[in-house]
Order: C-alpha cells, then structure tokens, then sequence
C-alpha cells in the first residue's frame, strides 16, 4: 500500500517542477491528493472551475525542496 504522504509530496514536487512563472500549475493529478494539498495550504482551491491552481508562497518554497529531493539527478 502507499503512503498517503509520500504521494502527497511526490505531487507537490510536481506541481514545483512544471509550475509557471507566476505560481500557476495544471491540476490534473488524483482529486482526493489534490483536496490534501489544499487541505495542508500548499496550493489554491483545485474545485475551481479553473484548469490549473496556484501553489501558495509556502507550497512554491516546499514543492522546490521537494523536487529538489525527490527529482534531481
């Protein structure tokens, strides 16, 4: 079974690595993780009727850790 937290940050890792210029990212990842995200302030609300969401300032510096982390070479 996988750990709900592993994906969680896994995702936000994501959402930092192909994030915008302006924070933006393209929501298309599991609804239950992304309500998670939402739920622990990393990102804007993804029930928006928006196709992308924000990451807010604390989810841009936590996604870029996170991707750092679990992305780089």
């Amino acid at each position: 079974m996988y750990q709900p937290q592993k994906i969680e940050d896994a995702v936000l890792a994501l959402l930092g690595a192909f994030q915008l210029e302006d924070g933006r990212a393209w929501k298309r990842y599991d609804f239950s993780v992304m309500e998670a995200l939402h739920a622990q302030g990393w990102i804007t609300d993804p029930r928006a009727k928006a196709e992308s969401v924000y990451l807010t300032p604390e989810g841009q510096d936590r996604a870029l850790q996170l991707a750092r982390k679990l992305l780089e070479a």
